[in-house]
């Protein structure tokens, strides 16, 4: 049970880091406050240099990880696409941003409670990758 639980955070984990380096990826180059792009592009760094980490945990249980819905993605560059489209500002990117944190926050904890049994390595990873959420949402509501 404990691998099973610990596999499937993991998984978890990797699918919504991924969704957060991309959506991220989908509107660094349009922020136009250096400030605003400094702080998306730091928090990038950091959720790749975790990437790494889950993928190396990953690894030890020979698992390959879990890509992203495809209904996800599409959702959220298509989301993207409109509300940039609409208004093509750093409040808007902060918004996306910000919604995009909160279901992060959200589903990781849902995981953590779900997969109780899972290492406490990867438990650790969850609340960090959480934490690293949390902090970028907070950081940017002043671009609200």
């Amino acid at each position: 049970m404990i691998e099973q639980d610990t596999i499937r955070l993991l998984r978890e984990c990797d699918s919504g880091i991924q969704m957060g380096i991309s959506a991220i990826d989908d509107v660094l180059d349009r922020v136009n406050d250096d400030t605003f792009r400094g702080m998306l592009s730091e928090c990038m760094a950091k959720h790749e240099k975790l990437k790494n980490e889950i993928v190396q945990e990953l690894n030890r249980f020979r698992d390959e990880g879990k890509e992203p819905p495809a209904a996800a993605k599409a959702m959220s560059k298509m989301k993207t696409g409109i509300k940039m489209a609409i208004h093509d500002d750093d409040a808007t990117i902060a918004e996306l941003i910000t919604d995009g944190c909160n279901m992060g926050i959200k589903s990781l904890s849902r995981y953590l409670n779900k997969y109780e049994a899972a290492s406490e390595t990867s438990k650790d990873i969850a609340k960090r990758l959480i934490a690293l959420e949390e902090e970028l949402s907070c950081e940017i509501r002043k671009y609200l």
